[in-house]
């Protein structure tokens, strides 16, 4: 095999690895956030309420905020 062929043929074998890892990666992100959605607003209201706290706006901002910056 000549050596031009086989550089050719390495690279396109690397970019056909990084594009379908690429879709796979992204299939699987999207299936998770599917079955396990980030937070929101009504959520948190909905396990305030479940835990005995009436929940205020100006708590759930701060919870909404400090989650926020703990996934930073």
């Amino acid at each position: 095999m000549e050596l031009w062929l086989g550089i050719v043929l390495i690279i396109v074998a690397l970019i056909a690895g990084v594009a379908l890892g690429f879709f796979i990666a992204r299939k699987y992100m999207m299936n998770y956030l599917k079955k396990n959605p980030p937070i929101n607003e009504q959520m948190l209201r909905t396990m305030m309420m479940q835990m005995g706290q009436k929940p205020s706006q100006k708590k759930i901002n701060q919870m909404m905020r400090a989650m926020n910056n703990q996934t930073k």
